[in-house]
């Protein structure tokens, strides 16, 4: 099961990965690359490392959503109704690729990989903070709640109105009326 389910998001993290080059959309393609990402991330808790795939899904998905509302945002063409693509320098970037997939080629089987020693550690999340921050790690973790935090205030700060601003200043001298009863208009 586990070594079907590796084949599987292997080969739909390259399909998506690619059809990021192919999508004549901004949306579409951040979204094709998210989808890439997050089997990724499925491949590393297939792999046995769950700490570092549940973090990288969940960077990947902030991050690519947050991409996808700038890209929708500020892109001449985000929704791809003008032909368009991602590939500048086809030929180079080409070139480039096939280059570098022959040189991991050449590397990973020339290279002399060493032999195992010793077991899988007891709690290997554990041990993995540890080697990552060292004593830091509960500062780390602090440190992450509180960035947390700042986002979301930003996000709720940013936002332009609030649920009672179509009254302006003067909020008690209108009366509301929503079709919804309760609220301020009762």
């Amino acid at each position: 099961m586990t070594t079907a389910a590796f084949w599987v998001l292997a080969v739909l993290a390259v399909a998506s990965g690619v059809m990021v080059f192919r999508f004549d959309s901004m949306a579409r393609a951040t979204f094709s690359l998210l989808t890439s990402l997050l089997c990724v991330g499925g491949e590393l808790i297939v792999l046995g490392l769950d700490y570092l795939g549940i973090v990288t899904v969940l960077m990947m998905t902030i991050e690519m959503a947050i991409m996808a509302v700038f890209m929708i945002m500020f892109m001449m063409n985000p929704a791809g109704l003008m032909p368009m693509t991602m590939i500048h320098n086809k030929r180079g970037a080409a070139a480039i690729c096939v280059l570098s997939f022959v040189l991991l080629l050449v590397g990973v089987l020339l290279v002399p990989w060493p032999r195992r020693s010793g077991g899988p550690p007891v709690d290997p999340t554990m041990d993995l903070g540890l080697s990552l921050m060292g004593p830091q790690m509960l500062t780390m973790m602090t440190l992450g709640m509180a960035l947390f935090a700042t986002i979301i205030a930003t996000v709720v700060l940013s936002t332009r109105r609030g649920r009672y601003d179509r009254f302006g200043d003067e909020l008690q001298a209108a009366r509301a009326t929503d079709p919804v009863r309760g609220g301020v208009g009762r």
